[in-house]
């Protein structure tokens, strides 16, 4: 009974009521003979609820994340650390600014694996609105509270981007002298991640973190019920592959 009550409310609240609505409004039309008309909202209808679905969500990510398996036995003589947002004024423990769910979930994989192989933290991101945090410095923060040596923690504190990631990341792994790094990033977004390197002529050890979906995908009906999680999961998906294909192709 829970499970209908849930999957029952999907279909009053967005993006299911849309989806409800669209039907209804494609049997009008049907129905005063605007049939072509119609059958277009009804098609539109179809794409949105499979896309807000938690069976297409799962697939689609999941796809992403297993491109790669963290290493049993990691190995390497530094850890970069790619940011994903940051809140600019928030109040925290030792400061002011956080990280957000993703890169804070990417930061705790960051330091244990610290604290395991005793290598420094290359910290990655810098301040993408005016309206969002300076994330390398907030991460350092963060990360000297949890015990990690300040003189272990570089900061990249400038780049915008994946593709600015790598490219600041490489120039100062030359400056150090570090040849074998290992890259921490969320699980969708390390086959993008790894392409960026590769450009920029850095080999990296994947290791990714903040995984999405289980490795056993388990089928349950509710995964059929439409949903906002599931659509942004979806559409986060199509994004990763589109930028995956622009840094692929146009380097971009």
């Amino acid at each position: 009974m829970i499970y209908l009550l849930k999957f029952g409310a999907s279909l009053i609240l967005p993006p299911g009521i849309f989806i409800v609505l669209m039907l209804l409004l494609a049997r009008n039309c049907w129905k005063t003979y605007k049939r072509r008309t119609a059958i277009k909202i009804f098609v539109i209808a179809i794409a949105l609820y499979i896309a807000s679905t938690g069976w297409m969500a799962q697939k689609m990510v999941s796809a992403l994340e297993n491109e790669y398996n963290p290493p049993v036995y990691p190995t390497g003589d530094a850890i970069i650390l790619l940011g994903g947002g940051a809140t600019l004024d928030t109040p925290d423990i030792s400061g002011t600014g956080e990280l957000r769910s993703i890169p804070a979930n990417r930061l705790l994989t960051a330091v244990r694996l610290q604290h395991r192989l005793g290598v420094p933290i290359l910290v990655s991101g810098g301040q993408v609105y005016e309206d969002s945090g300076k994330e390398a410095v907030i991460a350092k923060r963060i990360l000297m509270d949890m015990g990690v040596p300040e003189d272990e923690i570089l900061v990249e504190d400038k780049s915008l981007n994946t593709k600015q990631n790598a490219k600041f990341s490489a120039d100062m792994l030359q400056d150090y002298e570090l040849y074998e790094p290992i890259l921490v990033t969320s699980a969708f977004h390390m086959k993008r991640a790894v392409l960026n390197f590769e450009q920029e002529n850095v080999h990296v050890t994947p290791y990714p973190a903040d995984y999405i979906e289980n490795k056993k995908q388990v089928f349950h009906y509710n995964k059929l019920a439409p949903s906002a999680d599931a659509l942004a999961d979806t559409e986060m998906a199509l994004q990763e592959n589109l930028r995956f294909l622009v840094t692929k192709y146009l380097k971009y």
